[in-house]
Parts: structure tokens; C-alpha cells; sequence
């Protein structure tokens, strides 16, 4: 659980989720991008949808998506498996270019939060199960990229979510406290990292997960990013 008596040094956020809606900013390009790779055959892209727990037809993520629970390298060998002469890698190249430019949702906006939250002297990173390149792409978009010293994706090196690796690869660029540090995510995989990393596990209930399924990993529940603020005045308070 939370300790009063030592202020936070640092915040890492998951992407997808947390800092963008992850329905609204993938559901339309997931559509097209699995329409485009299948050219066009409607049965092909709905048999693809299904490999990775996407409904096709109506563009919404099942709760147990692939594309939730997995990283990206994982959704690529999905989708490849289902077209031949595609490898894994190929698949995520395509990935990658095609979502790079992606129209974002934010979950609340982001610029005045993220850079009030720097501004505080807190460390700031992403951990994200999506690759590097196309996430500090969207963290660029989305005008936050500078407040990000560290970013981390599952081709960085760290390993991915629910392992520790990217957590303990913040902890270590900036010599924190992983006590003093919050794990901020929408995902059972971000709660469990940051656990295992020994950081503070806060799930944020903006992604497609419920509270039900997130507290019993979580030692703090809030509705969004936008409660981080007060509940880090309230800690200070408190202390």
C-alpha cells in the first residue's frame, strides 16, 4: 500500500488506456488496417479480426482482445499466422506505418496535465506494449513527447507487460525509489508490473477494463489521469 511518508519521485503511464482512449483511437483503424491487409476480402478480414478478439464489423475490441492483453509483436504473429508468405516482422513494418499517423482520442487533455505533472519535478515515462517508434510518434502528436525522457516499447529492449523490465529500466535512467514512483495503467498487465517493479500500482478506470477486475491489483483506483493531480496534494497533505 501506499506510504505517506515518502513523496512520489516519479510517474510511469501505460499508453493505450490511459493516456489515449483506447476504443475511440483504435477501433476505426483497426477496421481499416485489417480490411487493407486482407484486400479487401470481408471474410478474410473478419476470420482476422476473430485471431486477435476484434469484431470486425462493428470495429469494437473484445474484452480478452488480443490487442488489450498482448503486445504488439504478439497481435503481428496473430495476424501473419493468417497469411501466408507475411512474417511477423513484416507484419509489424506494416503496423507501424500505418498507425503512426493515426487520428488520437485523448483521454482528457493531455499537454496541460502531463506538463503540470513535470512542472512538479516529477520524473515522467511511458511503458507500452506497442512498439517504440509509433508511440513517441502519437506522444508527439499529442504535443507531450517532451515531457517523456524515457519511453519504452516492447521492441526497447525491456521486455513487456506484466514483466517489470520497462518499470525497473525508468527506475534505474533516473536512480528512483521505485516506492516513491507510480505505475499508472488501465490493465491487469500494467498493475502487475508495477507491483513486481515495487512501485505504486494505480489503475485508472479509462480503459476497457472495470474496477471489479483492477482493484485486487491495485492500491489505488481512480476514474482518469485527470485525479492524479489531487490525489498527489492529498498525499502531500497528508504528510
Amino acid at each position: 500500500m501506499t506510504n505517506s511518508r515518502n513523496p512520489i519521485e516519479g510517474i510511469i503511464f501505460d499508453k493505450d488506456g490511459t493516456l489515449l482512449d483506447f476504443e475511440a483511437t483504435w477501433g476505426l483503424w483497426a477496421q481499416g488496417f485489417l480490411t487493407q491487409i486482407a484486400e479487401d476480402d470481408n471474410a478474410l478480414a473478419i476470420k482476422l479480426g476473430q485471431a486477435i478478439g476484434f469484431d470486425h464489423p462493428s470495429a469494437r475490441f473484445l474484452p480478452a482482445s488480443l490487442a488489450i492483453a498482448g503486445s504488439q509483436g504478439e497481435v503481428a504473429a496473430a495476424l501473419a499466422a493468417h497469411l501466408p508468405g507475411v512474417s511477423k516482422d513484416a507484419m509489424i513494418e506494416r503496423m507501424n506505418t500505418s498507425s503512426e499517423d493515426i487520428p488520437l482520442a485523448e483521454v482528457v487533455p493531455l499537454r496541460p496535465l502531463i506538463k503540470g505533472l513535470s512542472d512538479r519535478g516529477l520524473r515522467l515515462g511511458v511503458a507500452t506494449n506497442d512498439a517504440e517508434a509509433p508511440a513517441r510518434a502519437h506522444l508527439q502528436a499529442a504535443g507531450v513527447l517532451e515531457y517523456f525522457p524515457f519511453v519504452a516499447g516492447f521492441d526497447t529492449g525491456f521486455g513487456y507487460k506484466p514483466d517489470p523490465g520497462q518499470l525497473l529500466g525508468f527506475i534505474a535512467k533516473f536512480d528512483l525509489d521505485p516506492a516513491r514512483v507510480l505505475m499508472v495503467g488501465d490493465s491487469t498487465h500494467d498493475l502487475h508490473a508495477g507491483r513486481a517493479a515495487g512501485m505504486i500500482a494505480v489503475a485508472v478506470l479509462s480503459g476497457p477494463s472495470g474496477a471489479e477486475e483492477l482493484a485486487p491489483h491495485a492500491d489505488v483506483v481512480i476514474g482518469d489521469i485527470s485525479e492524479l493531480p489531487q490525489w498527489l496534494n492529498r498525499r502531500e497533505a497528508a504528510e
